[in-house]
């Protein structure tokens, strides 16, 4: 018996997740869409993944291009959000008007964002309706620091990180969310150690990450 689709999305709408701009430059032409497929693939060497619809307009601009950032949004940039996710002519002819800069790939990166992922895409594969795209990490920052990383997820540089006028940034905001079909923020009046924060306090063993 088939899935029915309404009933997968409502089922995998209870996965909260953060929300994301994926962002590419294919010789000039600056694309984006949303995206909350995205996920870290390996630690050695520094890999993402990201799944892009096969109807998506930014699909042959990425295939061209061989690389994208992941710009991960605040709660405060819910507009960039709504705005990669329309077909409309601000996002196609005028990148949504955001404010960006570059680091290391030529990919736009959205200014304030609260922290991105700059990639080579290394392999493809297919998915259904969707096409998976495999990169490798060149550079990754937050509003404090920059840094590029090596094949060996080394840190070669470490800068502090700096929007689109040459400005250093300072500031820390809280992750958008999505959940249940709806955006969401996240709530400071409850918090509990993660296992990881658990392990460098030397109370557990090192989580599994999966294996």
């Amino acid at each position: 018996m088939a899935i029915e689709k309404e009933l997968f999305r409502q089922v995998m709408g209870r996965f909260a997740t953060g929300v994301t701009v994926v962002t590419t430059n294919s010789n000039g032409v600056l694309a984006g869409l949303t995206v909350n497929s995205f996920c870290s693939v390996s630690l050695n060497p520094p890999l993402v993944l990201i799944c892009i619809d096969k109807n998506s307009n930014t699909l042959p601009l990425l295939r061209e291009s061989k690389i994208f950032a992941v710009n991960m949004l605040t709660k405060a940039q819910e507009e960039w959000s709504r705005g990669f996710a329309t077909n409309s002519p601000e996002r196609f002819e005028h990148f949504c008007h955001a404010p960006h800069y570059t680091v290391a790939t030529g990919a736009p990166i959205i200014t304030d964002v609260l922290a991105f992922i700059d990639a080579r895409i290394v392999a493809e594969y297919p998915g259904g309706d969707h096409v998976i795209f495999i990169g490798q990490v060149e550079a990754m920052g937050t509003p404090q620091q920059t840094a590029f990383v090596d094949s060996e997820g080394r840190t070669e540089n470490n800068i502090p990180a700096v929007n689109n006028n040459g400005k250093h940034t300072h500031h820390e905001e809280d992750p958008l969310l999505y959940y249940g079909g709806q955006y969401r923020h996240i709530t400071k009046l409850f918090h509990e150690p993660s296992l990881v924060e658990e392990y460098h306090e030397g109370n557990l063993e090192e989580p599994a990450r999966g294996r």
